[in-house]
């Protein structure tokens, strides 16, 4: 079996309980070198074949996915952040499923609820921003469809986490402005948890020079959206007094300040 896991944003204790108890007992790790904290390595068994892949070709990977399948061993595949977006785990899916080899996937905790929780906010908030829209630029690596323009995912005015676009800020924010105004709150999060963190707060007029300022180049996840600086809005109706809802029927009760039991 291939354990294919989201090691995390970047703190080792940042990892899944499965994830760790599995990488504890493969005997082969691949991981993507120095996106995963070396700690997490650590946990690997005595004598583990542990592989960085950052060098390696797709079929080099695979192959050495097959090797180990055909020794009899197991295998922790790790990625960082989540394995649900940017992980190429798609592609490395598809030749096992060719080659017949098992594999199965661990949820990580993903870079931009980490970077969320670096900065103290929540992404929604009632009635300001009910969307968070996870995107990012055109790379070397992959294009953007024509039809996922950052523009479109502006005119919604949802709170945009936009990944792997750091190097083009700029560009990032001239294209938010006309959507979101020049004063709409902006963030950059560099190695969210990871001992080097540094946080960047401003505007979509001010972040593209406090980042040159910064010389942050890569491995920074840009947040923006009118949720980020909200304070004045209406509290959501969940923990209203009057709410009534099928665990709480005929509404909250209000509890008197003070020590209590549980």
């Amino acid at each position: 079996m291939i354990h294919f896991i989201g090691a995390g944003p970047g703190a080792a204790d940042l990892i899944t309980v499965r994830g760790r108890d599995l990488i504890a007992r493969c005997p082969v790790c691949l991981h993507a070198g120095s996106l995963v904290a070396p700690e997490i390595l650590s946990w690997c068994p005595p004598g583990a074949r542990i592989v960085d892949t950052a060098p390696l070709s797709l079929d080099a990977i695979i192959d050495e996915m097959a090797a180990a399948h055909a020794a009899g061993h197991e295998v922790a595949r790790l990625h960082s952040g989540d394995l649900s977006i940017w992980s190429a785990v798609a592609e490395q899916t598809r030749r096992l499923n060719r080659l017949g080899i098992p594999y199965d996937l661990t949820p990580g905790v993903p870079s931009f609820a980490a970077a969320a929780s670096v900065l103290g906010r929540e992404l929604t908030v009632p009635e300001l921003a009910q969307s968070v829209v996870l995107t990012r630029t055109s790379g070397r690596a992959s294009a953007m469809p024509d039809t996922e323009r950052l523009a479109a995912f502006a005119a919604t005015r949802a709170t945009l986490a936009i990944h792997l676009s750091i190097h083009v800020i700029g560009t990032v924010a001239a294209d938010l402005i006309p959507h979101y105004g020049p004063d709409c709150p902006a963030a950059v999060v560099f190695r969210a948890t990871w001992p080097d963190e540094r946080v960047l707060r401003g505007t979509l007029s001010t972040i593209a020079d406090q980042v040159a300022a910064a010389g942050l180049e890569r491995t920074a996840l840009i947040l923006v959206g009118p949720a980020l600086g909200a304070t004045e809005f209406r509290e959501s109706a969940l923990y209203a007094v009057d709410y009534d809802r099928r665990f709480r029927p005929g509404g909250a009760v209000t509890v008197p300040a003070g020590p209590r039991s549980t």
